[in-house]
């Protein structure tokens, strides 16, 4: 694989752990602001409604820019979105925050669309898989840091130390990347296109159904594992880690499934094998060894759906590359 999936890896880790480190502290960030736990967890969907929707547009009005420039624009949205966040001390300011990171994960469209044009088609799943891969890394590592940190400190630690990351990937990526890079361009115009294959929109349907059931629980991971089994701290980190560690072994498993079975028969399989354990993790309550074993096999399986989900998307309209991607991690916070 070129190297530089391994840097944009690197950044999706910072991606992914601004993203998504306060839902498993959403009890002291709600104790914190004064507010019910339930409230708290719309710092998640204000981040996923800016993904779904802020990221797209910035996607289609940079589509002609040099790739280091939108990257550029995407970290600094992250990071100024993660300094607002981390210096929030009410909803309202936390909430423009959140929405400003939104807008800025359209790094993770970017770079996966430039990903696929420097390897050939055989191995656009493990491309993927490899971009992807900081995304799965940062609940191995910064879901369960940041909720012992939260659960120790405040929230607000967590948040300051992902701000500080967000400014380090802002930096590397403006000495590493070169300048003149150009990919090909989505527009709006192919867009609608692409809207009128049937195909596409079984897609799009099963993507948002898969995000709303999956999103509807990890928004409250933390609450939910605590409702279902009472632990400490480092115990809730460790499952995260766990649950991290799971959605590693997934995403590789994913992008290798993808070149070696393709990604219709891929996600099959992943989309039957996490149904599943969405309806057994309910009837864990009581008994960790039971939650944390589901935990583990649905992170695989979710995980495992990001690859074959845009290669298959890539294979339906390779122009749109770049606005497909952007569904990816969440509805960036995957399915085809």
């Amino acid at each position: 694989m070129p190297r530089i999936l391994y840097f944009f890896a690197l950044c999706n880790l910072v991606i992914g752990s601004g993203a998504f480190v306060l839902s498993g502290i959403l009890q002291p960030l709600a104790k914190e602001l004064g507010i019910s736990v339930a409230a708290a967890g719309q710092v998640m969907t204000a981040y996923a409604v800016a993904t779904a929707v802020l990221a797209p547009v910035l996607i289609l009005l940079t589509a002609t820019w040099p790739r280091k420039r939108a990257i550029q624009l995407a970290l600094g949205l992250f990071m100024l979105g993660n300094l607002v966040s981390a210096l929030a001390n009410d909803l309202t300011v936390l909430l423009m925050g959140r929405i400003l990171m939104g807008a800025g994960a359209m790094f993770t469209a970017a770079v996966s669309a430039y990903a696929v044009t420097l390897v050939a088609p055989a191995l656009r799943g493990q491309a993927l898989s490899t971009v992807f891969l900081g995304m799965s890394i940062s609940y191995a590592v910064a879901l369960p840091i940041g909720a012992w940190l939260g659960f120790e400190y405040g929230w607000h630690t967590p948040v300051w130390l992902c701000a500080a990351a967000s400014l380090a990937a802002l930096v590397a990526a403006t000495v590493l990347l070169p300048k003149d890079v150009v990919t090909q361009s989505a527009s709006f115009a192919g867009f609608k296109a692409a809207a009128r294959q049937s195909a596409v929109l079984r897609v799009w349907l099963r993507t948002l159904l898969f995000f709303i059931a999956i999103f509807s629980v990890f928004a409250y991971v933390g609450p939910v594992l605590l409702a279902l089994n009472a632990m400490s701290p480092v115990t809730l980190s460790v499952v995260l880690a766990l649950f991290g560690l799971a959605g590693i072994a997934g995403t590789l498993l994913g992008g290798w499934g993808t070149d070696k079975f393709g990604s219709l028969q891929t996600i099959s399989v992943q989309l039957t094998v996490l149904v599943s354990m969405m309806v057994l993790l309910p009837l864990t309550q009581g008994s960790l060894p039971a939650t944390v074993t589901v935990m583990v096999v649905w992170g695989v399986a979710g995980f495992g759906l990001t690859a074959p989900q845009q290669n298959r998307l890539v294979g339906l309209s390779p122009t749109q590359a770049p606005l497909w991607f952007d569904r990816a991690p969440v509805v960036s916070l995957r399915a085809a």
